[in-house]
């Protein structure tokens, strides 16, 4: 059976590091095209990169060819050079043996990874690149604008309280 191919593009940013952030995502399969967009209200850059793929693939019905094209080497890298199967592996620890950041999102991107054919190619921000520049400008606008969410998982992290446990 030939899966349908879906591109998706992706870029997620924020209004300081950390601070309030947004994700963009542009689905593609053939004539079809959908836009995905977000915000929160304190979360830090590549929590946003993170969340516009997940979301994305998230929002595919059934198992799909996927190219992803995203300006974050932090996640292109991560998945394409094995690093983050490696990081669950080793129970979330680099290979310096520090703790992976953003847990929560790598075993969702993972797990979403997982069901689909999925290839992750980068491409350079800000250069032009139609559909990077609308999926920041998605991202920016959502990071803007009302109604922003909380961001659990960062909130987790960086909690004073929770931290210490």
């Amino acid at each position: 059976m030939t899966l349908k191919h879906v591109e998706i593009f992706t870029d997620g940013g924020c209004l300081g590091n950390p601070g309030p952030g947004g994700y963009g995502a542009i689905l593609a399969c053939g004539e079809h095209r959908r836009e995905l967009s977000g915000g929160y209200k304190h979360t830090t850059n590549n929590r946003m990169e993170l969340m516009a793929c997940i979301i994305a693939l998230e929002a595919l019905k059934f198992r799909c060819a996927v190219t992803v094209y995203s300006d974050s080497k932090y996640m292109v890298d991560s998945v394409s050079k094995g690093w983050a199967v490696k990081w669950k592996r080793n129970y979330w620890k680099r290979s310096g043996g520090d703790k992976a950041e953003n847990i929560d999102l790598w075993e969702r991107l993972l797990s979403e990874i997982e069901k689909h054919q999925v290839k992750f190619q980068w491409v350079k921000g800000h250069d032009g690149h139609e559909e990077n520049e609308r999926c920041d400008q998605l991202a920016t606008e959502a990071a803007n604008g009302s109604g922003l969410l909380e961001d659990a998982g960062y909130i987790a992290r960086h909690s004073p309280v929770l931290s210490m446990m």
